[in-house]
């Protein structure tokens, strides 16, 4: 017996659920994008196929991820214009020294480089602090931040505000989910929902949420910054992060010193 195969999705299809996700009418995108709006219904009807140029044009305006922009060039029938490589490829060669340079000068504080998927592709070696008990099992590759964070094996029982983080990182989730529309983050999601956890209560505001990590140390404090490559073209280095953490107070950040100092050398 012959087993159906479900057929891929036009590019018009792929646009329109594209626009909706940016709540944008196709007035306002066709306005935006310069055409008009009776050219851009055929399109997202499939009565018109678009130019490679104009599938591009669209996917700017719609603020489309580089590998999803690809995605739309091939279901257009136009062959794919983002490079792609593995980060040890060596035209990643500029991207690693750059990424080793910011781990290396944050030391000795916390530092690490995630994916689009979450999954860590680098650290400093003072995230051993952060790590430090974490069941062997989440730490073996590929290793998810947000899984080895949460779980009830992980980090999860050291964080003294976990509710608040859990909050913080959930809200990030749901934001990424809603510009990428990723499936494999929507049942991430679904996991990292399900794990238990204290409810966030809502408390003075602060300048940031901070991590309120317990240790040897006492409790430990950190504000973390998220840097990425802004001009990257290539769909891997455009959806690198490196989130690196910093000493909330001076008793955090001598414990980092004097832990970090009793670690071997890299």
């Amino acid at each position: 017996m012959a087993t159906a195969t479900a057929t891929p999705p036009g590019v018009g299809p792929l646009l329109r659920d594209w626009r909706r996700r940016r709540r944008l009418s196709q007035l306002d995108l066709a306005l935006e994008a310069g055409v008009s709006a009776r050219h851009l219904s055929f399109v997202e009807t499939g009565r018109s196929r678009p130019s490679a140029d104009m599938v591009l044009q669209l996917a700017d305006q719609l603020d489309v991820p580089l590998r999803n922009r690809n995605q739309l060039l091939l279901a257009a029938g136009h062959a794919p214009v983002f490079e792609q490589h593995a980060l040890e490829d060596p035209e990643m060669a500029p991207v690693r020294r750059a990424i080793d340079l910011i781990l290396a000068g944050h030391d000795p504080y916390p530092a690490v480089v995630i994916d689009h998927a979450w999954e860590m592709l680098g650290a400093n070696r003072a995230v051993a602090l952060l790590t430090d008990g974490v069941a062997p099992g989440l730490l073996e590759p590929p290793v998810n931040v947000l899984r080895v964070s949460l779980h009830p094996d992980g980090v999860a029982p050291r964080i003294a505000n976990l509710g608040e983080w859990r909050r913080h990182l959930l809200d990030r989730l749901e934001r990424q989910i809603a510009l990428t529309g990723d499936a494999a983050l929507t049942t991430l999601l679904d996991e990292l929902s399900a794990y238990p956890a204290p409810q966030h209560q809502a408390g003075e505001p602060e300048i940031a949420v901070p991590l309120r990590l317990r240790t040897d140390a006492g409790e430990l404090s950190f504000i973390s910054t998220v840097a990425t490559f802004g001009t990257a073209v290539e769909v891997t280095a455009s959806e690198l992060s490196i989130e690196s953490f910093f000493p909330a107070d001076e008793h955090t950040a001598d414990a980092v010193r004097k832990y970090v100092a009793r670690l071997p050398s890299s």
